[in-house]
Formats: C-alpha cells, structure tokens, sequence
C-alpha cells in the first residue's frame, strides 16, 4: 500500500551525507529505514531519488544555492520512499569543510515537524508547485519571494518562525 504517511518520533533523527554532487555516501539507521531503500541500494545514489513530486523545485533551488555558497539552511521536505510511502521532515542541511575551507561535502539532519508547521507548509507547498507548473520554477520563485516580503520577513525568519 503506497502513498501512506511515515512517522517517527521527536527524539529520532535522520542524518544523511552527500558528496558535492548530491550523492548520497552516508545514512544512518533511520535514513534507511524511512527510506524503504536497504543501505547497499542506496548509497552512491543521488539524493533525489527521495524528492517527492508534491515538493515545489524552488525549495531545492534555494537549498542547493544557498549551501553552495558555504551556507546553512533549514527547510521542510516532504520525501518519498522506495514504495512510494512518504514523510515529512524539518532538514538542517549544511556544508562540511575541508581543512582548505573548500567545501568536502554536505550534511543533514532531519527530525519530525511540528504539526502546527506543516498546516503553514502544506497549502505554500501545493500553491508554489501550482505555479511552477503554470509558470515554470521563475513563477514559483516569485510567489515565494513576494509572500516574504509581503511579510517583511526572510526565508529564514519564515521557516524557524513555524
């Protein structure tokens, strides 16, 4: 039975690791468990062998630009597993550095949303993802832009204020 929510609790997380292409290298238990995917099927595979379809492109966009400028960033991410089943997390996403201070590769850790969270994500989600297919990822970069500033707050102010 696809398409059935996963859960796991607030003291759980999901920890991956990337190289700087996307591919994963690291998941610890919880990573492959939610994941439906065994660890040998799963390594070496791009992270967005997760991304779930209800997940709007610019989300992606924002995170991959701002990590490959050496910054953090947190997001909600709706994932999909190996069967099609699918679980929401709240991702800190983070370059890791070599001694040089170029960046090595990138790190995530992933714990439960707030439920009081998701009933803010979900409907932003599903109208940037209506514009995306409407409008391409620029439309639905520009519908997310325009709420924060009719907010007169950031990205980041938005996220860490749900």
């Amino acid at each position: 039975m696809a398409n059935q929510e996963l859960l796991f609790s607030e003291e759980e997380f999901i920890i991956s690791k990337t190289d700087l292409k996307g591919n994963i290298t690291y998941g610890n238990s919880l990573f492959i468990q939610m994941s439906g995917y065994t660890e040998l099927e799963i390594i070496n595979q791009p992270h967005n062998i997760l991304r779930h379809s209800d997940m709007p492109s610019v989300i992606f966009k924002l995170l991959w630009n701002r990590i490959k400028e050496g910054k953090e960033i947190f997001a909600y991410v709706k994932n999909k597993t190996k069967n099609g089943d699918y679980y929401w997390v709240f991702a800190h996403v983070t370059p890791s550095f070599a001694s040089d201070r170029k960046i090595s590769n990138y790190h995530s850790v992933r714990r439960k949303p707030s439920k009081k969270a998701l009933e803010a994500i979900k409907p932003l989600y599903a109208s940037l993802l209506q514009k995306e297919r409407s409008g391409g990822i620029n439309a639905s970069e520009a519908a997310l832009n325009q709420l924060l500033k009719d907010k007169g707050i950031s990205y980041d102010e938005f996220i860490l204020s749900l």
